[in-house]
C-alpha cells in the first residue's frame, strides 16, 4: 500500500525562490532513495478561518505565506528506508538544505493511502 508523507509550512515570501530550490533538491533525494513522486505547492486560495485554518496551524506572520507539499513513497518499509537513507547522504549537509522557513512550525506526518481515484 503506498504511503504518502505530507507537509506544511508558513514561509517568508522573500524567500520563495530558496523554497523552490530546496524542494527541486530534496526531490531528487526523495527520488533516489524510492520516492515514486514529490510535489510542492505555494498558496494561492488560502482562506483565513475563524476556529482553524493553515494559516493557524503554523502560525503564519504577516510576510508569510503558506507552502506544502507531499511525498508517495511505494509503501511504509520504502519510505522508512528512504529516510534513514536521506538522514545520511552526503547531500544533506549541502548549505542549500538549510530551510528557509521557522521549522518549529513546520507540520509534516505520515499517511497511508486509502483512497487514489
Amino acid at each position: 500500500m503506498q504511503y504518502v508523507d505530507v507537509y506544511i509550512a508558513a514561509v517568508p515570501i522573500e524567500n520563495k525562490a530558496a523554497y523552490i530550490a530546496l524542494g527541486k533538491a530534496s526531490a531528487q533525494i526523495f527520488k533516489d532513495v524510492g520516492a515514486l513522486m514529490c510535489v510542492d505547492a505555494w498558496e494561492d486560495d488560502v482562506p483565513e478561518g475563524e476556529q482553524t485554518s493553515f494559516s493557524m496551524a503554523v502560525q503564519r506572520k504577516p510576510g508569510e505565506a503558506i507552502a506544502t507539499g507531499y511525498v508517495v513513497w511505494p509503501d511504509k518499509e520504502t519510505r522508512d528506508k528512504g529516510m534513514l537513507a536521506m538522514r545520511e547522504d552526503p547531500r544533506m549537509t549541502d548549505p542549500s538544505f538549510t530551510p528557509p522557513f521557522d521549522g518549529k512550525r513546520l507540520i509534516f506526518g505520515g499517511f497511508q493511502k486509502i483512497v487514489d481515484l
